[in-house]
């Protein structure tokens, strides 16, 4: 992203921690508007149990979504469905996705803004809230989180609006 970026009308990014709401919260924010509405999935299948979590997410939203799966490439997903209402879950699995193939985090990230700035209709992001806690012990574990906080830094700079939630309650922060 160029510097020179400022807020970009209808994106709003929605941080919390695990089970905080924070998905429920975005996809009530999408919903109250008209529709159709796209949902951006970056979750991977890795294993049975993320097959359940995935299942039960997709069970648990109100009828009219279209799902788009871009686990890797979701500037491009943006750009191609980024003219109504779209919500993008989860930022942070996305990262994590982005850094295990090996790719430049940075160069990741200032095309996602680059495609937010792009897109003419609301945009919701959800990531998760992973700087509340103790440092962690790895080096990986650690870069994550540090392209994380950034990363949000920056998609916060961008937003018109930010909600923090816990326990189900979003608190606005911007």
């Amino acid at each position: 992203m160029t510097q020179d970026h400022k807020a970009v009308p209808g994106v709003i990014l929605v941080l919390g921690g695990a089970r905080s709401g924070k998905s429920r919260f975005a996809e009530g924010l999408i919903t109250a508007l008209p529709g159709p509405w796209t949902y951006i999935a970056t979750a991977q299948a890795w294993d049975d149990e993320m097959r359940d979590r995935i299942h039960q997410h997709r069970a648990q939203r109100v009828p009219g979504w279209t799902t788009v799966e871009a686990p890797l490439d979701l500037a491009p997903a943006l750009a191609a469905h980024g003219h109504g209402p779209v919500l993008v879950d989860c930022l942070t699995l996305w990262l994590t996705n982005v850094m295990l193939a090996e790719r430049a985090v940075e160069e990741a990230v200032a095309a996602l803004e680059d495609a937010l700035a792009a897109c003419a209709g609301p945009v919701v992001l959800v990531g998760n809230e992973v700087g509340m806690g103790i440092v962690p012990e790895n080096a990986l574990a650690r870069r994550f989180r540090d392209h994380a906080g950034r990363m949000h830094q920056r998609l916060a700079a961008m937003a018109t609006q930010v909600f923090l939630t816990v326990a189900g309650l979003p608190l606005k922060v911007k």
